[in-house]
């Protein structure tokens, strides 16, 4: 039957239809337009900048003329002369030096001694000597090329030299001192000829290894091999400081570098291998004079470089002076020695340093204190998560003490001093979460002084924060500190407020961190761990419930974390908690109780939800504790569970629209969803789970707020309740049992709908239909007989038609679902006999020509579709 739509709406569809027509019109015609421009002859005299003879884009204030087209590609620009001026220069000496290279391998034995010299004075001499000709005549390029191959031939007349006139010396002690001769010539050379740029990188380069190449021929010790490499680091500093020519001074930075990096590390491995105190002050002696050295480059150094310069100071000195105690106290200690001694650093901010190397310098003690906070990390991890193992061996007996709970391996005898670390910090962030202002006053002077020879600029230049005449300077640039505020300030860095949440919120995690950690180093009996870690959770609430609603800035950092930190506690004593049933009910039962009253007394808002739903999960695992006290089994038990979620259902009701009640419901329907999961291995259970289940909906639908969802759960809850149960009594006729209830529900349901006509037909016949057709349909899918199926057919038919005259909508797609499985059940035989029957390459065929066809009808489908999805949204 075709469906004719009202007038307005044929209306509005013509309206569409029209307005797509337009839009295509107006691109053809734009399209049009640029093809007529296109083929328009170009004019006699063009307009400037626009170029007649291609299709470039033309000039400002010429409109309409046609832009490129799609695809277009410009032509390609002929190499700059210079470019390939510097290919070429560069092949010729590459193929120089190649031959040189050859030359001094292959035919260097053929012959004598005064050949060779001659040969190689000869070339060496005019290689050197041909860059001062060509750079009178300006051919620079040609200059650096013939340079580059100079440098190769004077690497081969080292070599050569050594190959022939000195072969017994050793190779090390020459290499240093043909090092430093060819570092000293080309560094002339350099300087000579200014105009060159590779002499004096090369020169850089070659200064890198005599002293190096020296200390190894002497057969020195390590130490003095490190005072070598900081020797060369410091000519690099200063020749990156002072040098001239930008290569150079790159190349000596990278060089020093690389040359104080592992000058650092001799020093540190000395050190901390060092026997005693005795054998760490030489080792220390070379640390800090690398500190000294960076500090005096830093000193001098643009801002990223002079950053670095103090970080590396800081953490020299650090590890040159805690050397000294680390080799006295035992291994587990020496962690305290360095941090005792990095926390020292911290007291630049009173020095008169340039600011960025004592930017630095506080980087470096920060690198310190978290190095020794990440060496805390193992031990927290097992105390934390070392629980977890009693999961599978749930009321096994109290072990004897922490450790043995944990069930860790860790060498704890190593690990005595990280609560002692971790307590030094605690209490260090937590004086700055006091005393902020006080260390905010102390700091002002580093943070407002300004760099050795920075300027600040003219009066009223841009970003200096100085007022131009008759206007006044923006807010937080000029004159107050980046922690007072302002704008720019704000945008740069974190508020002070921030910055102070931040230390408080460490404060509360790593002292807590310590407390916890020292029953594990001390092996504290296990009752005593579990009221320890119990009270721990006690006082992070504590602390969260008096700083809940703080604000929104930087002080809500720490109730906040609190928070964090005591759920994740509460997590771990519980896990530990399940090696005792006493200790289970107890360290449950007071969660429960410390989470209900926080929420009590907590402010409306995100944490006085969590923490009652944190005391809803605490009740519902008790209420499980309660089943295996009494020794049910896990499905028999599932009834007790849903002792919390009736309580979540009536303090929903009782708060009503109150923030909290909905996700205390929300959990009370997840321990809901725990006893269906735990009645699952019996049917008869599941079938009663689930209809106290549907109970427990259809409360929370009494509420109107909660009807929309709750109904429709408690409904379907029940349906599924009666099929379990029919399931488990293994009934053969369900209808006996779904058709005395779809009866007065359809009744029910036509009653609603006649005094309500706008009701939804899913509300007044949904819950009835399926009860009775769905049990049906699944029973007819496994029925051999041929009465079943062609009654629920029936059936179905009748209630697709009754729908489609009535225009009910659940009676339609319910029947017509019904219907067509039920059809498919009954022709589903016969279609694998024919399928079976037909030629292998047809059904390709077949779907390929459907596919053919709904593409050519792509356009009319999707309206037929549209028509449809219309149809049934009218429908109610």
């Amino acid at each position: 039957m075709e469906h004719v739509p009202p007038p307005s709406e044929e209306l509005a569809r013509l309206d569409r239809e029209l307005a797509e027509l337009d839009a295509r019109r107006a691109q053809l015609l734009t399209r049009r337009a640029w093809l007529l421009a296109a083929l328009r002859p170009p004019a006699p005299t063009a307009a400037p900048g626009w170029n007649p003879s291609g299709w470039g884009a033309p000039a400002a204030g010429r409109p309409g003329a046609p832009a490129q087209p799609w695809g277009h590609v410009p032509p390609k620009q002929p190499s700059a002369p210079r470019s390939a001026q510097n290919v070429l220069l560069t092949l010729g000496g590459l193929l120089l030096t190649v031959a040189a290279i050859a030359f001094t391998l292959v035919s260097w034995g053929s012959m004598g001694i005064g050949g060779r010299s001659a040969v190689l004075a000869a070339v060496t001499v005019g290689a050197l000597a041909a860059p001062v000709v060509l750079l009178r005549r300006g051919l620079t390029a040609t200059a650096e090329a013939l340079a580059a191959l100079a440098l190769v031939l004077t690497l081969l007349d080292a070599y050569a030299v050594h190959a022939v006139a000195a072969p017994d010396t050793d190779g090390l002690g020459f290499t240093a001192v043909a090092a430093a001769v060819l570092a000293a010539l080309w560094t002339a050379y350099g300087l000579a000829l200014g105009k060159l740029h590779l002499p004096l990188p090369a020169a850089v380069v070659l200064a890198q290894w005599p002293l190096l190449f020296g200390a190894w021929a002497a057969g020195a010790s390590a130490l003095v091999v490190g005072w070598a490499l900081l020797a060369t680091a410091v000519l690099d500093g200063a020749i990156a400081l002072w040098g001239k020519g930008t290569g150079a001074r790159v190349t000596a930075c990278l060089g020093g570098s690389v040359m104080a990096f592992s000058a650092l590390m001799v020093g540190l491995t000395l050190s901390v291998t060092a026997s005693g105190p005795l054998g760490a002050l030489a080792p220390g002696v070379l640390l800090l004079t690398a500190a000294a050295a960076a500090l005096a480059g830093a000193w001098r150094a643009p801002r990223g470089f002079a950053r670095a310069g103090g970080a590396v100071a800081g953490l020299a000195v650090v590890a040159a002076v805690g050397g000294v105690p680390a080799a006295v106290v035992p291994e587990g200690w020496r962690v305290l020695a360095y941090l005792l001694v990095g926390l020292a650093p911290a007291a630049v901010v009173r020095a008169r340093l340039p600011r960025n190397a004592a930017i630095g310098v506080l980087v470096a003690s920060a690198a310190v204190v978290a190095g020794a906070l990440v060496g805390a990390l193992p031990g927290l991890a097992a105390v934390l998560l070392g629980p977890v193992t009693l999961l599978s061996d749930v009321w096994s007996g109290s072990p004897e003490g922490f450790r043995s709970a944990v069930g860790s391996t860790l060498p704890w005898s190593e690990l005595a001093a990280t609560p002692v670390v971790l307590a030094l910090v605690a209490g260090l962030l937590g004086a700055a979460y006091r005393w902020w202002p006080s260390l905010a006053r102390i700091a002002a002077p580093l943070i407002a002084r300004e760099e050795p020879g920075s300027g600040t600029g003219p009066t009223g230049a841009p970003g200096t924060g100085t007022p131009e005449a008759g206007g006044a300077a923006a807010p937080g640039v000029s004159g107050a500190p980046w922690y007072a505020g302002g704008a720019p300030a704000a945008r740069r860095r974190p508020s002070g407020a921030a910055l102070r949440g931040a230390a408080g919120a460490g404060a509360a995690v790593l002292g807590w961190g310590a407390l916890l950690l020292s029953g594990a180093v001390l092996d504290v009996p296990y009752a005593v761990a579990v009221a320890g870690e119990t009270l721990l959770v006690a006082g992070l609430l504590a602390l969260a419930v008096r700083g809940a609603g703080s604000g929104r800035d930087g002080s809500a950092a720490v109730p906040v974390t609190a928070l964090v930190v005591a759920l994740a506690a509460a997590v771990s004593t519980g896990l530990l908690s399940l090696a005792s049933e006493g200790a289970s009910y107890a360290v449950f039962g007071a969660l429960t109780a410390l989470f209900a009253g926080a929420a009590v007394r907590a402010g409306a808002g995100v944490p006085r939800a969590v923490f009652a739903v944190a005391a809803t999960v605490g009740g519902t695992v008790l209420s499980g504790f309660a089943g295996r006290s009494l020794g049910l089994a896990p499905h028999e038990a599932a009834p007790l569970v849903l002792l919390v979620p009736a309580l979540t259902v009536l303090f929903g009701a009782r708060l009503r629209r109150n923030p909290v009640a909905l996700p205390v419901e929300l959990t009370g329907a997840l321990g809901a969803l725990v006893a269906v999961a735990l009645a699952v291995p019996d049917a008869p259970f599941l079938a009663l789970v689930l209809a106290l289940c549907g109970v427990l909906a259809a409360g929370a639908a009494v509420r109107p707020e909660r009807r929309p969802v709750a109904g429709y759960l408690a409904a379907a809850l029940f349906v599924l309740a009666t099929w379990v149960r029919l399931a488990a009594s293994e009934v053969s006729f369900p209808e006996a049992y779904t058709l005395p209830v779809t009866v007065p529900a359809l009744v029910v349901g036509f009653l609603r709908r006649r005094k309500d006509p706008e009701a939804s037909s899913w509300t007044a016949y949904g819950p009835g239909l399926a009860a009775t057709l769905l049990p049906s349909l699944a029973v007819a899918w496994t029925d051999p007989d041929w009465q079943r199926p062609l009654l629920l057919g029936v059936a179905a038919l009748v209630i697709t038609l009754l729908g489609a005259r009535y225009r009910l909508q659940a009676l339609l797609l319910l029947g017509g679902a019904v219907l067509a499985l039920d059809g498919l059940h009954e022709l589903a035989p016969y279609v694998v006999q024919v399928a079976g029957a037909l030629p292998r390459w047809l059904p390709p065929a077949l779907a390929g020509l459907l596919l053919l066809v709904v593409g050519a009808t792509y356009e009319q489908r999707l309206r037929d579709a549209r028509r449809l999805k219309d149809a049934l949204g009218r429908m109610r």
